[in-house]
């Protein structure tokens, strides 16, 4: 059985189990072993960082973090063990995920949850990650993230000739 933590911060109020999502952000984990950056595959990360992104900000939400993680040796720990369902489970609300690597099958599960996975060839920073995710929502987004913004319910910010002189 993997046991899941959560990590955030704490105001006055009692959070629910994933905090609510700011009006017009997109949702993005990271995967990370050391909450300082992008540095690990999906199945072997210790840690997903979750923040709330848009074009002119970013706002961390919490960590999720999980004892039981993969060697990367590709071998099962034990027979039947799942250790995918519970990371998938605890990321659904997030509408990108970043990671170095991530398999197929566990691709398959992210993708019917709604997350959209993204593989990053470099480690980089957290800051990097979001700052380009940023960049994407300010200028023209790519087709895979206007579907992905779509569906997230989050507006397009689209050009205006009214701004213009």
């Amino acid at each position: 059985m993997s046991s899941v933590r959560r990590l955030s911060l704490v105001t006055d109020e009692v959070h629910p189990p994933m905090p609510e999502r700011r009006a017009g952000a997109l949702r993005v984990a990271i995967a990370t072993q050391d909450l300082k950056g992008l540095n690990a595959h999906f199945g072997s990360a210790k840690r997903f960082a979750v923040y709330d992104v848009t074009p002119d900000e970013w706002n961390f939400v919490e960590v999720v973090a999980f004892d039981d993680v993969s060697d990367e040796s590709g071998k099962q720990r034990t027979e039947g063990y799942d250790r995918i369902t519970p990371k998938v489970e605890a990321l659904k609300g997030c509408h990108l995920l970043f990671c170095l690597a991530i398999g197929g099958p566990s691709a398959a599960k992210v993708v019917s949850a709604k997350i959209h996975p993204i593989k990053v060839p470099q480690p980089q920073s957290i800051e990097e990650v979001l700052s380009r995710t940023q960049t994407m929502l300010r200028t023209a987004p790519p087709p895979w993230l206007r579907k992905v913004l779509a569906e997230a319910g989050v507006a397009e910010k689209k050009p205006s000739f009214e701004d213009e002189d």
